[in-house]
């Protein structure tokens, strides 16, 4: 039987995730799927484990290649993906049983011209932000400013048409992370966007390799995610003013220096605050707190402790 969907599912080193991860596909209430999972050059048992899953289970599809990364693994996968839509799972994340059910009907009738998306909830090592969140409507006059402003949904937490990717482009393998950003911006302002109400998609953070764990590269790439689009559509800043656009492009860049730089993070917080003002964008206010960014880190240390030590109330005597 021709499956109706086809699961690209990248895995690297992540034997020992794999089961929990197929077993969350195995679970879906739908079963017309096709599971493509790719061993992008793993270390440990991954491709062995992936064989073993495959023999006991026809619809996993298990195929392997050198280490190229996340994007490079997702394109080897809808290479060979056979299905007339496509969702994306990690290796060590999870959906919820109605999962392939409820986002497929939400596309039923334009399966190529629509996308669909979903609430998600982030679990795992205690973090902040573990609330069930479910995200608003995009689909409407504020998209395109939506969409720049951030990645609105996770890897995990969407479906398309195959013909779609096809038409529009897959991922970018010169981004080591925040390629799905990439693909949801540049597909999601051509596609129509269809809002599943419903958390059906699990974000597991764990003590192994994640690429959000490097803020610094998540920022940056961000970024280069956000020009490459804006380079392609040079309508957006007409549309939506330049001043508009630093704030979203820039702006964002600074927000996630100081987010860094108030849990003082200064391994993450000086080359951003660099590349701000590389980009002559920040209010005088601004400029104080990036410009000691410039100095080497032992004095960016030592001026931060002397500032926080003359502001600090006095001692009771």
């Amino acid at each position: 039987m021709t499956p109706v969907i086809s699961i690209i599912m990248p895995c690297y080193n992540g034997a020992r995730h794999l089961a929990q991860g197929v077993a969350s596909v195995q679970a879906q209430t739908r079963t017309d799927w096709q599971l493509v999972i790719v061993d992008d050059g793993s270390s440990d048992d991954s491709w062995a484990v992936m064989q073993s899953l495959a023999e006991a289970e026809p619809r996993i599809v298990p195929v392997r290649q050198d280490n190229a990364g996340a994007a490079a693994a997702r394109n080897h996968g809808l290479k060979v993906a056979s299905g007339r839509l496509i969702a994306f799972l990690d290796a060590d994340d999870t959906w919820h049983t109605d999962f392939l059910a409820l986002m497929s009907n939400a596309l039923a009738g334009r399966e190529d011209t629509a996308l669909a998306y979903c609430g998600w909830q982030n679990v795992g090592l205690g973090r902040e932000g573990s609330k069930p969140f479910v995200p608003p409507e995009y689909e409407g006059p504020g998209k395109t400013e939506a969409l720049l402003g951030g990645c609105r949904w996770p890897i995990h937490g969407a479906m398309l048409g195959a013909a779609a990717i096809r038409l529009h482009g897959d991922f970018d393998t010169a981004l080591s992370s925040c390629m799905d950003y990439d693909l949801w911006l540049r597909l999601g302002c051509r596609l129509t966007l269809v809002r599943v109400p419903e958390v059906l998609a699990f974000y597991h953070f764990h003590d192994g390799e994640q690429i959000t764990k490097n803020r610094s590269r998540i920022a940056f790439n961000h970024l280069r995610a956000q020009r490459k689009f804006l380079a392609a559509n040079p309508g957006v800043e007409e549309q939506l003013g330049t001043e508009k656009v630093r704030a979203l492009t820039d702006g964002e860049l600074l927000h996630r220096a100081y987010t860094s730089y108030w849990k003082g993070d200064l391994a993450t917080a000086r080359p951003l605050f660099r590349a701000v003002m590389a980009s002559r964008y920040g209010s005088a206010k601004d400029w104080l707190y990036m410009l000691p960014a410039l100095l080497p880190l032992p004095l960016h240390r030592l001026l931060l402790r002397m500032l926080r030590t003359r502001s600090a109330p006095d001692s009771p005597r």
